[in-house]
Parts: structure tokens; C-alpha cells; sequence
């Protein structure tokens, strides 16, 4: 049997630390930082939790998310393309730092353009 995207990806602390590493790079961010602007800390520690327990799951972990769904959560937000192509771009560069191989990093990018429409409004 194959593993699953979460084991070939490093489980849950790699995922963990490609989030570390990402939601600072998108609230950073000239134009996506409006999305963080009047959060405090530790709703973004709980948003950044729910990340991680998404992606998780979503790549066959064991972990349960217990979020809402893509849709309900960005809702209102007005996400625009040109803010997803921000994303990905910020995303392109979390998967570089840590040197996620090609068949890997597909499996991510065809999961994260499978939720966009859920997303972008």
C-alpha cells in the first residue's frame, strides 16, 4: 500500500512548520495583510491550528479539522484572483524553502486549486 500524502510530506510537524512558515509570508503580505489586520494573537494562533489540522486531514493524517468549510470561512472576505495569485506565489515559495519534491508538491497545488473556487469570490 502507498502512503498517504501526509506521511510523504512528514507528517504533522513538517506541515505544522510549512504553515509556520507561510501565514507569516501571507499576513506580511502588501495586500493580503488587510485579511489579518484586526486579529489578535490568539485568533491567529487558533486560525494557524485549524490550518494545520485542515491540511492534515486533507492529506490523509489523522487528524479531524472541526473548522467550518472553505466556503462558510471566506464568505464576505472579497478574496480576488489577484489575491490568489498572491497566495500561490507565497505558497510556491513555503514549498521551495523546504524542498517539497515535484510529485509531492503537485498532489498540494491540484488540493489548493480544488478549494479555490470555494474561496475566491
Amino acid at each position: 500500500m502507498s502512503q498517504t500524502l501526509y506521511a510523504r510530506l512528514g507528517g504533522y510537524d513538517a506541515i505544522s512548520a510549512v504553515c509556520d512558515d507561510l501565514l507569516p509570508r501571507l499576513m506580511t503580505d502588501p495586500q493580503l495583510g488587510r485579511f489579518w489586520k484586526n486579529r489578535g494573537t490568539d485568533g491567529i494562533r487558533r486560525e494557524k491550528q485549524l490550518l494545520v489540522d485542515f491540511l492534515c486531514a486533507s492529506a490523509g493524517g489523522p487528524r479531524y479539522y472541526v473548522g467550518r468549510d472553505m466556503k462558510l470561512s471566506h464568505e464576505g472576505m472579497g478574496v480576488k484572483e489577484s489575491d490568489w495569485q498572491i497566495f500561490l506565489s507565497c505558497l510556491h515559495a513555503t514549498l521551495d524553502k523546504f524542498q517539497v519534491p515535484d510529485p509531492e508538491r503537485s498532489q498540494v497545488l491540484a488540493f489548493v486549486e480544488s478549494i479555490k473556487a470555494d474561496i475566491v469570490e
